[in-house]
């Protein structure tokens, strides 16, 4: 009876202390003492990189405004003027020092013959003077922000043709604009070279097609997307400005290149050629460029720490390869390159320079590794080797290895999970119950929802921002309409995110706040299957698509196949549909239900739902034999994603 009666008097003085959540927007008194302890301890008002931030700029973007075909803004230069000046209290001073670097926007050259289009979207695209006219590297994110670099190129040095394009590894911002540089009918015409890495096909699919729509979703907190630039809240993602905006295409390369030492001479430009996958992307290459005495690292190795898991989520990495990686170009060309420059940030000149930079992107992912497998074989659990890694000791004065993308924390957790997988080695998280199911019995546990939040706020007060955030995030998961603890829990968001080096972290957490506060965002979702994407993906990888989409509640009939014939491709898929899964493979059918043929632009067309079956059907660009219903019933299967699912809440 007695702790009854005690939970019951702690309960009731908790209840009393309840108060409402502070208004957005103001650093704390903990977020400015640990902002401004950050610009004590690090040599923030060194502007050596700054000199080199603008070195060799030609010409900019007038306004440095970027628009769409139909007249839309996809990238304002301007939108981040906001960063001039010294950090606010609302920001970390090594992420804020970090984002006025990324934001100088431009035409820069880096050596004669080699010049950078940067400050336009989260990528840099480089332009290489060929013999007959430019070698296009990396044409960044989306079609309007590559028409737009390529036109300031053309502009400022003279108009000359594509003559080949690169894309150095399998993500999006990194061969998204293609069709904003040159199109397949030029390729064709004028036998284009497109190279990549082997199994970059492959990758760039499955990634952004196969789980696209929850990798996006996450995408739009971690890079800010739902929130505005601004010093209370999107100030850059530390590996680049931002990501423009615009349809995203895909041109397939004409050859994949094995990186492990392939040579070539593109338009007169001699390249060798390193690998690197399972780095930074699962392929990916860098390359060198004798004749300019020039190294480029790809995303191996940029201005920061980067991603060894990343928070939109991807296949984790492998950081002792990705160290490997980087200190096989040291070995090769540290001797040789006078500069070095990447598909983000700015380059490095001189060869002591390069040497030295190289030298700490290297040792930050091997120091990582190691000190997380030291501690992993001594026992520790996977947060356990996360909290006790501290910075190593290069960090203090290299800010290109520093966190601004990565984290010593949360890539301590990936080097553990790519040797161990996702438990981290406690029993009971081993299968231990849903949030939405635990949730309440903590707030129960704790004396209710008033005792809880009690406890929260004092943690709150004292600057225990991820105590309080746990806290705060029980409330809300056991009862989501409770706008006392998404407040509190947005507030404890707000001041973790003020506080973040990184530019992801900070990005997320603010973004998680606002959306606590005011709900998911109800806009247009982004198109993840446009037609410039969808044309480009092999047929069977479509199916695959559809495959993962198939909702078995919905089967009301026994198990059929299908068969898909494309009359202008040439190509036969058999699709099986059982009452678990869905097998689609190249090859005829046996006992199909129906047979369909179409054409593999009406086909697409379908996944769209930009026209009907019996539109395509009366054009006379698809027929079906057999049962018309069995196709129909195939249609009917497959779950739509709802883009703007709930990240914050149950």
């Amino acid at each position: 009876m007695a702790g009854i009666l005690s939970l019951a008097i702690v309960s009731a003085a908790y209840a009393q202390e309840v108060r409402p959540a502070p208004p957005p927007g103001e650093a704390s008194a903990a977020t400015r003492a640990a902002n401004q302890a950050v610009a004590e301890r690090l040599p923030i008002a060194d502007h050596s990189d700054f000199e080199d931030a603008t070195r060799g700029r030609i010409a900019q973007i007038p306004g440095g405004i970027i628009r769409d075909e139909d007249g839309n803004v996809v990238w304002s230069s301007e939108a981040l003027s906001f960063l001039a000046g010294d950090a606010p209290a609302t920001a970390n001073p090594s992420l804020w020092r970090q984002s006025q670097l990324a934001a100088e926007h431009g035409l820069f050259e880096v050596v004669p013959g080699i010049w950078q289009v940067r400050g336009y979207d989260l990528s840099v695209m480089t332009v290489i003077e060929g013999e007959t006219g430019w070698i296009v590297i990396d044409p960044l994110t989306t079609v309007p922000a590559a028409r737009a670099a390529l036109a300031l190129v053309d502009d400022t040095l003279g108009e000359r043709p594509v003559s080949a394009m690169i894309y150095t590894h399998s993500h999006a911002d990194h061969f998204g604009g293609a069709r904003g540089i040159v199109d397949e009918a030029e390729i064709a015409a004028r036998n284009i070279p497109v190279l990549a890495p082997t199994g970059f096909a492959q990758e760039a699919v499955a990634e952004n097609l196969l789980a696209g729509t929850h990798m996006s979703r996450r995408a739009t907190l971690m890079f800010g997307r739902i929130i505005p630039p601004g010093p209370t809240s999107h100030i850059g993602s530390g590996l680049g400005p931002g990501l423009a905006g615009g349809p995203v295409s895909l041109i397939l390369p004409t050859e994949e290149i094995d990186g492990d030492g392939s040579q070539r001479i593109v338009d007169g430009v001699a390249f060798e050629f390193v690998d690197a996958a399972g780095t930074e992307a699962p392929a990916e290459f860098m390359f060198y460029l004798p004749q300019h005495r020039a190294l480029h690292t790809a995303e191996v190795a940029t201005a920061t720490f980067h991603n060894v898991l990343t928070m939109r989520g991807a296949q984790v990495r492998d950081a002792l390869g990705w160290s490997r990686a980087i200190d096989e170009v040291l070995q090769r060309y540290g001797d040789e390159a006078e500069v070095a420059l990447a598909s983000h940030h700015g380059p490095t000149w001189g060869g002591e320079n390069v040497r030295a930079w190289l030298t700490g992107q290297r040792d930050v992912y091997r120091y990582v590794h190691d000190q997380v497998l030291r501690r992993a074989n001594s026992g520790a659990t996977m947060v356990e080797a996360a909290e006790a890694i501290g910075e190593p000791d290069f960090t203090a004065g290299d800010f290109a290895a520093r966190g601004y993308y990565g984290s010593l924390n949360h890539n301590a957790k990936a080097v553990y999970q790519h040797y161990f997988g996702w438990w981290g080695g406690v029993m009971a998280d081993y299968h231990r119950l849903p949030h939405e199911e635990s949730a309440g019995r903590y707030v129960e546990a704790m004396g209710g929802a008033d005792a809880l939040l009690a406890r929260g706020i004092a943690a709150y007060d004292a600057g225990d921002y991820r105590w309080a955030a746990e806290l705060f995030n029980h409330l809300v998961f056991a009862d989501p309409e409770d706008a006392r603890g998404r407040n509190w829990l947005a507030a404890a968001y707000e001041q973790m995110g003020f506080q973040a080096e990184s530019g992801a972290w900070r990005s997320y957490y603010l973004a998680g706040a606002a959306e606590l506060r005011g709900g998911a965002p109800t806009a247009e979702p982004p198109a993840l299957g446009s037609p410039d994407f969808l044309r480009a993906v092999p047929t069977l990888q479509l199916f695959d698509m559809l495959a993962s989409r198939y909702d078995p509640a919905r089967l009301t009939r026994d198990p059929f196949a299908l068969q898909f014939r494309f009359t202008d491709t040439d190509e036969n898929v058999a699709v099986e549909i059982g009452r678990s899964v869905i097998v689609p493979r190249s090859a005829p059918a046996a006992n199909p239900a129906a047979t369909l043929s179409i054409t593999r632009p009406a086909f697409e067309a379908l996944l769209l739902q930009s026209r009907t079956f019996p539109e395509i059907a009366q054009a006379g660009e698809a027929r079906i034999e057999g049962d018309v219903g069995a196709f129909e019933a195939m249609m009917g299967l497959f779950e739509q994603p709802n883009f703007w699912f709930a990240t914050q809440t149950p």
